[in-house]
């Protein structure tokens, strides 16, 4: 029998990824295509959900040609998706709305009379989803207001993982951990809450069946399985959510070892055994598999600022990159090395659209704090980078209180490729941080599920023969120290702009006629 391969397939909220791995964890081949996510003011982002479809369909076959194995040598494709995401569906899978993504802020009002009115945050310790706009439960709300007719009409609502399930096989399926990311799923008794589903004016009829993480579905309806360069008969397994298996994908799957990912947005999460929600409502509790729950705070503001810097402040940079034929992320990191640890007391607030972990307030506002004339643009650079692992680290101590100080941290996403910015987490984090080679942890997160749900493998322990050689980063001492005086400075600023962040997000909202 010659070699058996697997596809991790992870439907991202820029792009979509499909790595073939070879049953060891080596990558074969993979594949990326992005889409524009559209945001006509500063309240909405959405996407077409027959764009992300097609690049689905498209990575998973370029995967296959690149690679030119043979399509019975492929096990199963295994699936991490993109959470919070909403589309109103008609009888026949049509979408009536584009795909509303967790980004999405216009049910801010619902989601702000939830909390105060509704019971939210008893519902919260139910459903551990934080009351904020981007749960699917306040999009409801707001949709149900805001277009009735539309509302009535919809057949089901669905995320954007099951719009393409449904593609393939004919079918609405839910799995527990996009589930666990509705507002409305109840951790317990794992399935709908009456009263979130009663709050949202829909019964269980108008959202998909519940199935586990390690559901298999297989007989691809007539013409997928020819498309995708797959046999009919090939194995897909509903999978999880990208956050859950991100941290199966780094091994942080053990008690106290945590995993950072810093993305477009980024997250802080760890591993326990049963669902566990804050009394403080600051932290999220999404499902892995029954037994596996995940808990963290997700960050909206993470690689998406760099590339704000690089579009913002550095065309001079970007055009000497081209020149030099190097990145241009390269240069800017090197112009950041430049400055200090701290920027010599210039403090950035990393809340360019709204923040969710430890805030969870959209009317967040981004601000540099501490600026003199004695300041240039490369401190402002390095700011920006510090400010993003400082608000993570707010969001590991909101954690803390759950289950202590971790033993361990492993971090991953895009930031990972910037050395710099690795450190940078050592040094404000205080620990040793540990960064696998691999940047596709949700895909092969996914993977490893899949092995799991196949019966290939009885424990996900199997990830650590998968996963590679890594970096490893030990705080500097001294580096640590700056961060430990400026961290409470940090943390006092956002505190205390609460009701300016409210005042300016209006006036904000008003000047561009919402």
């Amino acid at each position: 029998m010659g070699t058996s391969y697997m596809i991790g397939v992870d439907i991202g909220t820029t792009s979509t990824k499909a790595v073939l791995f070879e049953e060891n964890g080596r990558i074969t081949a993979q594949a990326n295509l992005g889409y524009p996510l559209h945001t006509p003011s500063p309240s909405v982002a959405e996407q077409d959900p027959e764009q992300i479809l097609s690049a689905v369909f498209h990575t998973i076959s370029t995967v296959m040609k690149d690679s030119a194995v043979r399509p019975d040598s492929v096990l199963f494709l295994s699936f991490s998706s993109a959470m919070h995401s909403v589309i109103a569906v008609d009888h026949a899978g049509h979408p009536l709305t584009p795909c509303i993504t967790w980004a999405d802020n216009r049910s801010a009002a619902c989601a702000v009379r939830l909390r105060n009115e509704l019971g939210g945050h008893e519902l919260y310790l139910r459903t551990g989803t934080p009351i904020h706009p981007m749960s699917p439960l306040t999009k409801l709300m707001w949709l149900g207001e805001e277009q009735p007719e539309l509302f009535h009409q919809t057949y089901k609502f669905i995320s954007i993982k099951e719009y393409i399930f449904a593609k393939l096989f004919g079918e609405y399926v839910i799995d527990y951990s996009i589930a666990s990311a509705t507002g409305m799923f109840n951790l317990e008794q794992l399935d709908w809450d009456a009263e979130a589903l009663h709050i949202a004016g829909i019964t269980a009829d108008r959202l998909s069946k519940l199935v586990p993480t390690t559901q298999i579905m297989q007989g691809l309806l007539p013409g997928m399985a020819e498309q995708l360069g797959l046999l009919p008969s090939t194995p897909f397994i509903v999978g999880a959510t990208d956050g859950v298996l991100s941290n199966l994908g780094v091994g942080a799957i053990k008690p106290g070892v945590v995993a950072a990912t810093i993305g477009t947005s980024g997250a802080i999460r760890t591993v326990v055994d049963r669902p566990l929600t804050d009394p403080k409502g600051r932290i999220f509790c999404y499902a892995l598999t029954e037994k596996h729950w995940v808990i963290g705070g997700p960050v909206n503001n993470g690689g998406m600022l760099f590339r704000w810097v690089r579009d913002e402040f550095a065309a001079s940079e970007v055009e000497t990159a081209k020149r030099l034929g190097i990145d241009p992320y390269e240069v800017l990191t090197r112009i950041a090395e430049q400055v200090p640890p701290g920027s010599n007391g210039l403090l950035f607030h990393p809340y360019l659209t709204g923040e969710r972990a430890p805030l969870w307030n959209p009317d967040a506002r981004g601000s540099f704090f501490g600026l003199t004339m004695n300041h240039h643009k490369e401190h402002m650079i390095r700011s920006v980078l510090e400010g993003v692992i400082f608000n993570m680290y707010t969001v590991l101590l909101a954690m803390e209180e759950q289950i202590g100080r971790p033993a361990k941290i492993h971090a991953t996403g895009g930031f990972a490729r910037s050395s710099l910015w690795r450190q940078m987490m050592a040094d404000i984090f205080d620990q040793e941080v540990v960064i696998p080679e691999s940047f596709e942890s949700s895909c092969l997160g996914a993977v490893v599920l899949g092995l799991y749900a196949t019966g290939r493998t009885d424990s996900f322990d199997i990830v650590f023969n998968m996963i590679g050689s890594t970096h490893q980063h030990q705080p500097v001492k001294e580096h640590a120290r700056v961060y430990k005086q400026l961290l409470p400075i940090y943390i006092s600023v956002f505190r205390s702009l609460e009701s300016q962040y409210q005042a300016i997000a209006e006036f904000q909202r008003e000047q561009a006629g919402e």
